[in-house]
């Protein structure tokens, strides 16, 4: 045996655990940094889809026929549709603070949710616009008061949300809510007959009303999409890791030949 050989056999017992304990570390980076390269497709997909969508013709709103499931409205949102039918009575208003606003109206203050039912027999929440908060009293009684009368509305197709542990509880007996959750909304409201769709529709801006209340056509349609800047850092960390490992592999040779 050389005097080498029991130097190289010290080094590898030194680096066995460094090196299991990389390569498990390594492949979490790795995976973490190819799943935010998917994310990243699905994400650029997404706006391509929504962004064709918001601008096309509208096309009926899908009722019990052609039901649009929970699992299937990542696909569908914000599709532009339209639907025929009356409003019925009740409002609910979920708070939000709108920012770069289309119209004029900006801030602080409310969508205001109303239930619509179709001449298809069944109902859907339709977001008709925002109102500031602050309203004098003779505008409140005017957005509380809804268009009469059959009325074909067109409007982008939004998904409800759920609220999670950070959201206010909805002030049900103000009919505010906290979270874009239309199932709760319509439950409390009591317009109970026919079928709930399980969607809203965000009214397009040309049903504003005509005093400019509530200012429709405020869908927010920007997406966050930072999922090139996460892959890069879990990759760069990745390669930190390899460089760092090999440092220590390097030094632990070095001070091995030193010794000899």
């Amino acid at each position: 045996m050389t005097k080498s050989q029991p130097r190289q056999q010290g080094l590898l017992r030194q680096l066995l655990f460094p090196t299991i304990a990389t390569g498990i570390g390594l492949v979490i980076l790795l995976n973490l940094g190819m799943w935010q390269v998917d994310r990243l497709a699905w994400k650029e997909a997404l706006i391509a889809h929504v962004s064709a969508d918001v601008v096309k013709p509208a096309v009926p709103a899908p009722g019990p026929s052609s039901y649009v499931k929970e699992a299937e409205l990542e696909f569908v949102d914000y599709r532009h549709v339209e639907v025929t039918g009356q409003y019925m009575g009740g409002n609910a208003y979920y708070y939000t603070s709108l920012s770069d606003a289309k119209g004029r109206l900006e801030g602080p203050g409310y969508l205001v949710y109303s239930p619509f039912m179709t001449t298809g027999g069944w109902r859907v929440m339709v977001n008709r616009g925002f109102v500031p908060q602050g309203l004098a009293a003779a505008d409140v009684e005017r957005v509380e008061t809804v268009p009469e009368g059959v009325q074909t509305l067109t409007g982008l197709l939004r998904r409800s949300e759920k609220p999670n542990w950070t959201t206010p509880a909805a002030d049900k007996t103000k009919r505010i809510w906290f979270a874009r959750d239309t199932d709760d909304m319509a439950d409390v409201m009591g317009n109970g007959q026919g079928e709930l769709a399980a969607y809203s529709i965000d009214l397009d801006a040309q049903f504003t009303g005509e005093d400019g209340l509530p200012q429709a056509g405020e869908t927010i349609v920007q997406f966050k999409n930072d999922h090139l800047g996460y892959a890069l850092t879990w990759f760069g960390l990745a390669a930190t890791l390899v460089g760092v490992y090999l440092a220590y592999a390097v030094s632990l040779w070095r001070k091995g030949r030193d010794q000899a």
